[in-house]
Order: C-alpha cells, then sequence, then structure tokens
C-alpha cells in the first residue's frame, strides 16, 4: 500500500456566532457556537482520490479550508506529509475565482512567480504555454480575460493555474457543480488524467454522488459535521452501511428505473448550532431507535473494510 499524504484525526471547527455583546447583555443570552466540522477522521494516501460528499451545509467546504490551512482547527489535528507549497486548491466556481482584470497568462503564472521568484520571464511564459496545453487550451489564450471563455474553460484554467505550482495534493472543492452535465464530464476526465499522469492525490469534495463515483477511490459522507460513512467506493454503491448513505444513493437517476419507487428523504437537517442528542440522524432515519435518541454512535466502528456511525448498522453486522 502507499504511503499516506495526508491525515485527519478528531478535527474539530467551531464558528462563534453569538449576538453582539450588547444584545446579549440585554436578553440575557448565552453565547452560541456553531459546531461546523465535529470530531472528523480520515487518511487519504499518495496517488488516491478520496471524497467527501453530503447535502449543502454539512461541514465539506470548511474540512477543505481546514486542510488548506485557511482555517485554524478549533480542535483536533491535519497532518500534511510533503511540502505545504505543493497543496493547492481548486475552488467551486470559476467565474468568482479568476481575477477579471488580469489575462490568463498573469494567472497561471502567478503561482509558478510566487514560489520561485527570479525565474526568468521567457521560461514563465513557456511554462505557462505548457501548462495551458496541458489542460487542453491554446497557447494563444494566455493573452485573453477570464470573461472571454466558458465556464469550462475557466476551470481549465484554474486548474492549469494549480498545477503551476507542481502540486503532488490538490483540494477539489466541488469544481465542477457549476457545470454543465457535459461540461463536467470533460473537466473530470482531464482531472482522472492528470492524475494518472503526474501522480496527483486528490481531496474531492461534492454533493454528489455519481459524480465522485468515477473519481475516488474511497468515500466518505458527511452529515451534520461528522463522517457517518467511510467506504472503498465500489463497497459503497453494492452496500451502503449508514441509513443516510442509502437515502442519498436513492436519488441518483437510474436510466433502467426510472420510475422505481424510492423512499423519500424526511424532515429537514437540524440546526448545527441546537443539533439533537445523540444521533444527529435520527429525526430523519427510518431505522432509529431509542439509543439512537440518547447515544451518540462512535466515529470509529469498523465494518468490512470502512468505518460506519451507526447503531442499526453494527445490528445488521452481528
Amino acid at each position: 500500500m502507499s504511503t499516506p499524504i495526508l491525515e485527519v484525526d478528531a478535527l474539530e471547527r467551531r464558528f462563534d456566532v453569538s449576538a453582539p455583546w450588547l444584545n446579549r447583555l440585554i436578553e440575557r443570552k448565552p453565547r452560541r457556537s456553531l459546531r461546523a466540522v465535529d470530531g472528523i477522521d480520515f487518511t487519504i494516501r499518495r496517488g488516491e482520490t478520496l471524497a467527501l460528499v453530503g447535502e449543502s451545509g454539512c461541514g465539506k467546504s470548511t474540512v477543505a479550508r481546514l486542510v488548506t490551512g485557511l482555517y485554524p482547527p478549533s480542535g483536533g489535528a491535519v497532518r500534511f506529509h510533503g511540502d505545504a507549497t505543493r497543496m493547492q486548491m481548486i475552488f467551486q466556481d470559476p467565474f468568482a475565482s479568476l481575477n477579471p482584470r488580469w489575462r490568463v497568462g498573469r494567472i497561471v503564472a502567478e503561482p509558478l512567480v510566487t514560489l520561485r521568484p527570479g525565474t526568468p520571464a521567457a521560461q514563465v511564459r513557456a511554462r505557462v504555454e505548457e501548462l495551458l496545453a496541458t489542460v487542453g487550451l491554446a497557447a494563444s489564450d494566455a493573452a485573453r480575460y477570464p470573461h472571454e471563455f466558458s465556464g469550462g474553460q475557466r476551470q481549465r484554467i484554474s486548474i492549469a493555474r494549480a498545477l503551476a505550482g507542481e502540486p503532488e495534493f490538490l483540494v477539489c472543492d466541488e469544481p465542477t457543480s457549476a457545470l454543465d452535465v457535459s461540461v463536467q464530464a470533460q473537466v473530470l476526465n482531464l482531472m482522472k488524467r492528470l492524475q494518472r499522469e503526474l501522480g496527483l492525490t486528490y481531496l474531492f469534495i461534492s454533493h454528489d454522488l455519481s459524480v465522485v463515483r468515477h473519481m475516488a477511490d474511497t468515500i466518505a459522507v458527511m452529515y451534520l459535521g461528522r463522517i457517518v460513512e467511510i467506504q472503498p467506493t465500489a463497497d459503497l454503491f453494492a452496500r451502503p452501511l449508514h441509513p443516510y448513505t442509502r437515502l442519498l444513493l436513492e436519488t441518483i437517476p437510474d436510466l433502467e428505473a426510472p420510475k422505481r419507487d424510492r423512499a423519500p428523504m424526511a424532515g429537514e437537517v437540524p440546526s448545527p448550532i441546537a443539533p439533537p442528542p445523540g444521533c444527529a440522524f435520527h429525526p430523519r432515519c427510518p431505522l432509529a431507535h431509542e439509543r439512537c435518541r440518547t447515544e451518540r454512535p462512535a466515529r470509529d466502528a469498523r465494518l468490512r473494510e470502512g468505518r460506519v456511525a451507526c447503531f442499526a448498522a453494527e445490528r445488521e453486522s452481528h
């Protein structure tokens, strides 16, 4: 097995969402904290892809920012076994993540110039042209501005910019969610090819299981700040362990059975400011029982090749 490049241990991130001091004093209200990430663990090995999936607001993007150092953790640890300058990030919205006042050549060259000051201008230009060709763009595109490109082309520019720092680890925060389905496939295929050719490692964040099915070696399912299940991709799709994972899989369209009976996901995601006691999923879970309402499942219960935080799944395994 390959060696780990990233280890996350009991990682937490809390945000203070309290009202202003004077309001709290007058209204006699306590401070309030939102626990966006609530004690998660995972390991990513070199050359592999781990995908984080879950509904909006479950904490996926916060994990991305914790891993890249954009947020400091409130607890736990992130251990990156590599050169921190060789960790890069691809953002969700290519329309917002590129400077509209810069030409593409300057955008792609920025990491190279920042990380290797003093590089001759001719060498920088040659490298920019090489990177644009790598992601399927023309050398002449370096003279154009981001608004002159389509969404898929802009995301290719974002990928070229990330590659300029010669990364070994890429954090991809919903990199295709703002793109049309046909363009999504092109960008995903590009990322798979680059991973093979350059030996890249990905943390791939998405809300779409059908996307990560083709990208990830391992999938971690998040719910309300916690990882409720981690399994190898093929195992998760064949034998999901957690009821929430099963409900997510039910939302994927099936061309062979478009009118199949599907159980709707009941209820709303609870507030992370005041999560329910016990298992956070129990108000929406069809398998919930009294223990789920009062006791929190351990985050490290191991079943088969994965982990699951669910009492019902543990019972089924015995």
